[in-house]
């Protein structure tokens, strides 16, 4: 397999991987399982998720750099580095407000709601970049 066609593969498997998870996953687990358990069960989920958007997200960044493809090695680092933030900054945060906010902290339910949009949306901001750089490599 030659590397700029493994870097597409790699990418639609993170793309794929993260929009699974977005439409079935986690919907699912609110739809199936009550309210403490499905809390539970996406705290223990969301760090391995992270981990393996990070580890996809390197492997694609170190294989575009060695094809050469210096756009698509910096924009799947990028990548990379939003899912340290979110598994390492941003996760933690989310689990403590959570905590206080079932305890009924009208601040913390104002925090979670901010923060848990701001992974939202840099979730999102890693699907459109995966999605550049998918298009960019069948240019």
């Amino acid at each position: 397999m030659n590397a700029p066609l493994l870097v597409n593969w790699l990418v639609g498997v993170l793309a794929g991987s993260m929009l699974f998870f977005a439409a079935v996953v986690a919907p699912t687990a609110f739809r199936a399982l009550p309210a403490d358990a499905t809390g539970q069960y996406l705290r223990r989920l969301f760090p391995l998720y992270y981990l393996w958007g990070l580890v996809l997200a390197l492997l694609c960044s170190s294989t575009a750099f060695y094809a050469a493809d210096v756009i698509a090695g910096i924009v799947s680092a990028l990548v990379a580095l939003l899912f340290v933030y979110l598994r390492l900054a941003l996760l933690p945060q989310l689990n403590a407000l959570r905590e206080r906010r079932q305890a009924g902290d009208p601040e913390a339910i104002r925090r979670f709601r901010r923060l848990h949009l701001q992974s939202v949306l840099i979730n999102a901001a890693q699907l459109v970049l995966l999605i550049g750089i998918s298009l960019i490599g069948w240019r």
